[in-house]
């Protein structure tokens, strides 16, 4: 295939699909799958799954195999449960790694296409543009100042400019200057690039570095859980042989080896009360399935613990073009020092890219058109050599030879080009009033200028040794979406203060923060004052300045680290190469999916795939719905373990024969049964309270539990405790025969309650009916509702109830326990009445 015919058509899909046949993915390794019966012994060996067969193989020792069997049946149920929980989690992060995976545009089938880029093969042509990181090793056939860094290579940190295959000079070098290699990044321009070698064949894959992910560290959430559950389990161990040995003592009639065995027993139910196993499953589940919610919102998450720092973020740094503004640039107003805009239009379309990927240069080109200057006038000439866009210079510059002269068309920051122009007082006061006026309507304001040469050599080596004619001034609008407004607002409302740091002009900047709201959008930093300051300066003029026009990319991480010193919370927007430290270093980092690149969306926490700000106010206003969702389960479970675990205490302590115990290793299991789903499943679908939008943000060195959340649970599990204990007891009436009746009125009790307080602990504000109205239409909430409650009564009328040790209820007991089951959590809902009235009446 002729290099035209690559240029125009690329592989076709046939092709593609031959090449990968042969040469495979392009990866460097393979994807390792988690062993299925690895990850089921991993989850039996959790301290309650080796206590619950620890029971099951005593009642086997006991002689009582019925009951050991029951036990391993339930014991078989509740790892099922973990399983297919930990199935579904890492099936979901799986779909949000394939939703991340880096991407490439090819040229397949004469059409521009989005691939992942372990699909591309050799023979492909890959189109290469700033901020990407080129992933296979390939010929350069068409380029536009491609500048590329491969110190990952290499190791020399300087850029390298790349030139063709056919501009190529012979060298004896090993790096090619007309060849890209997987691994680096584009820096500045961009290349059609013929893909040579994937995978192990390139050099990145030859150097054998490794690539696998580095071991996760725990999250200060986890932390927490992880110490909870030890500090549980201690205590656990403790009571465990406090309980023990209480048990021997009770029943000096049993024989030695029977009173052993039902001392362990005994201590074993109490254990298993204590273990609030629960915690670890909850955060993995609340987070991955939180992520995926997210990331059907526009919002993926590359990190999940970042999840439960989103409802922490106390600043958000964003940047104006694109998130805040719709990154559809129009010229709106030029002006000519002479009067000839129509020439100064010109100059505009020879200063732009041939080939251009920027909105601006865009905006002009089109402009260009509309006056009837096409691309066809514009670019007709010779381009002799170019000078290229830095953000040192802020300017660039390209050199035609156009109708018959040479030509220098320059644009770029005004007040930077103005020094190269020979202007006079008068001149430079004009020129300055025009760039204020267009600022002030909110305009972004470019300047163009112009030189002609006699001949190619007196060509500058630099765009600073130009001297420049001034044609004039462009001002381009582009204009705020339309939600911003409301969305800053909402922010405002929830503490979230919002700083919009941009390259454009300090009044432009100012005109559009006034127009979306931004508070104190009269005060600018710009970047030539930060880099006057120093750190502690700059840590306290970020205490009420929220606009930084100016500013490039090296800017933003001295921003950050201020706003951070001042003990904020700091998510940080960006797209470019040089954000990925920012955004890195930001407490959450928000790459733009659309324009990012993709070295930024490496760098992200949190991918955002419409560039939209709306969508993060709405990932925070989700982050916080995650986070309180989590806490309302942790605090759901400390309550429900309270009944358990004291009842477990209590019993041996009053005496009561271990055959009578109102709760059995066997129920403890029951019961898990019933916690877990309610829990994960239940309180993770709960929507955002109703004012989650209008409160500061969390401290995020806050306990997981609070002393205020600790309270309410621990005085909700003590109703719990004393309405299931109490009509245990009064049943039981000192007489272990009427064991089975008064564990099921006991157990009955507790079952009902825990539906209904997960009902009350929905919401911290709502009232309990107000929270099932919500989730009226939620099949899943009202299936683990009639699923428990079919559960109980399966328990109780079918034969399973004498493998369980139950005795049936009558209906007036049935609908006794169920009252007093409902009232032992229902108290709450006075409470919350209580703190309506006192807010009302503040």
């Amino acid at each position: 295939m002729t290099e035209q015919k690559i240029l125009e058509q690329g592989l076709t899909s046939a092709q593609a699909k031959k090449q990968q046949e042969k040469f495979g993915k392009n990866e460097l390794t393979t994807k390792k799958k988690e062993n299925f019966f690895r990850k089921a012994l991993h989850i039996i060996s959790e301290p309650m799954f080796l206590l619950l067969i620890a029971a099951a193989v005593i009642y086997f020792l006991l002689g009582e195999p019925r009951d050991g069997a029951v036990m391993l049946i339930f014991v078989v149920g509740m790892i099922s449960i973990d399983v297919i929980q930990a199935w579904k989690t890492d099936k979901t992060l799986n779909a949000l790694k394939d939703l991340s995976a880096p991407h490439i545009t090819v040229l397949r089938d004469g059409k521009e296409q989005r691939i992942a880029s372990a699909d591309l093969v050799p023979g492909d042509l890959m189109l290469i543009v700033e901020g990407v990181k080129i992933p296979a090793d390939g010929e350069i056939l068409k380029c536009s100042d491609l500048c590329v860094e491969e110190s990952s290579l290499t190791g020399e940190a300087e850029g390298v400019w790349k030139t063709t295959v056919q501009e190529a000079e012979l060298s004896s070098d090993y790096w090619r200057k007309d060849y890209c290699y997987a691994g680096t990044l584009v820096t500045q321009g961009s290349a059609f690039v013929l893909v040579d070698k994937i995978g192990t064949q390139t050099e990145y894959g030859k150097i054998g570095r490794d690539i696998a992910e580095a071991p996760e560290t725990p999250s200060p959430l986890q932390k927490q859980t992880g110490k909870l559950v030890k500090l549980c389990a201690g205590i656990a161990a403790v009571l465990f042989l406090l309980v023990g040995i209480l048990t021997y003592i009770n029943i000096p009639d049993h024989p030695f080896k029977d009173r052993m065995i039902e001392s362990i027993l005994s201590g074993i139910t109490l254990a298993m009360a204590m273990i609030p196993e629960e915690f670890p499953v909850i955060l993995t589940v609340f987070l991955s399935m939180g992520a995926w919610r997210l990331a059907k919102k526009n919002s993926l998450v590359r990190k999940l613990p970042s999840v439960e720092t989103l409802g922490a973020v106390s600043v958000l740094c964003v940047d104006k073009t694109g998130t805040i503004t719709m990154n559809q640039m129009t010229v709106q107003d030029t002006w000519a020092p002479n009067g000839d805009t129509d020439s100064l239009s010109e100059v505009m379309g020879l200063g732009c890219e041939t080939e251009t990927y920027d909105p601006m240069e865009k905006a002009m080109l089109a402009h260009c058109e509309k006056l009837g200057i096409g691309r066809d006038h514009l670019f007709s000439g010779e381009l002799l050599t170019e000078y290229a866009f830095t953000n040192d210079l802020k300017m660039m510059g390209h050199v035609w030879r156009h109708e018959g002269e040479i030509l220098i068309a320059a644009k770029g920051s005004p007040e930077r080009l103005m020094t190269l122009c020979g202007l006079t007082d008068e001149q430079r006061q004009r020129t300055e009033e025009k760039i204020r006026e267009m600022s002030e309507k909110g305009l972004r304001v470019i300047g163009v200028g112009m030189m002609k040469l006699s001949s190619e050599e007196e060509i500058p080596k630099s765009i600073t040794d130009c001297k420049l004619t001034l044609c004039g001034l462009v001002g381009l609008a582009d204009p705020p979406r339309e939600s911003v407004k409301e969305d800053i607002a909402n922010c405002t409302r929830a503490g979230v203060r919002v700083v919009m740091i941009t390259g454009d002009n300090g009044r432009t900047a100012g005109a559009i923060a006034k127009q979306i709201g931004i508070p104190d959008s009269g005060r600018v930093i710009t970047g030539d004052e930060l880099d006057q300051m120093d750190d502690d300066e700059l840590r306290e003029r970020v205490k009420d300045v929220s606009i930084f026009s100016r500013v490039v990319p090296e800017h933003k991480m001295r921003i950050v680290k201020a706003f951070q010193a001042n003990g904020e919370v700091v998510a940080m927007t960006g797209d470019g190469v040089n954000d990925a430290p920012a955004l890195k270093y930001a407490d959450i980092g928000i790459a733009m999916g659309k324009r990012g690149s993709e070295v930024s969306r490496e760098a992200a926490d949190l991918i955002l795939m419409d560039d939209n700000f709306s969508t993060i106010v709405d990932t925070i206003r989700d982050g916080r719905r995650i986070y309180d969702n989590i806490r309302k389960a942790m605090g759901y479970v400390f309550t429900i373990h309270i009944p358990i675990a004291l009842a477990s205490l209590l019993a041996p302590l009053l005496g009561i024969s271990p055959s009578a115990l109102f709760l059995l290793p066997l129920h403890i299991v029951l019961l898990e049964l019933v916690i877990d789903p309610t829990c994960s499943i239940v309180l993770e679908r709960q929507p955002a309270e109703r004012a989650i939008m209008e409160r500061a943000p969390r401290d995020p060195e806050e306990k997981l539990l609070t002393p205020q959340i600790l309270l309410k649970s621990t005085l909700q599990g003590l109703a719990v405790f004393a309405a299931s204990f109490g009509i245990y007891l009064s049943y039981m009436a000192g007489n272990p025969q009427n064991a089975p009746l008064a564990r099921a009125m006991g157990l009955t009790v507790i079952l009902l309650a825990n539906l209904f307080l997960v009902q009350v602990n929905s919401s911290h504000y709502d009232f309990a009916f107000q929270s099932i109205k919500k989730l009226a239409n939620d099949r899943i909430m009202w299936t683990v509702f009639f699923g428990t409650i079919a559960g109980l009564l399966l328990i109780l009328y079918s034969p399973l109830r004498v493998y369980l040790k139950f005795a049936p209820l009558s209906a007036g007991q049935f609908f006794t326990a169920a009252g007093i089951g409902i009232l032992s959590v229902f108290w709450y809902e006075l409470v919350k009445f209580v703190m309506h009235f006192r807010k009302q009446y503040k």
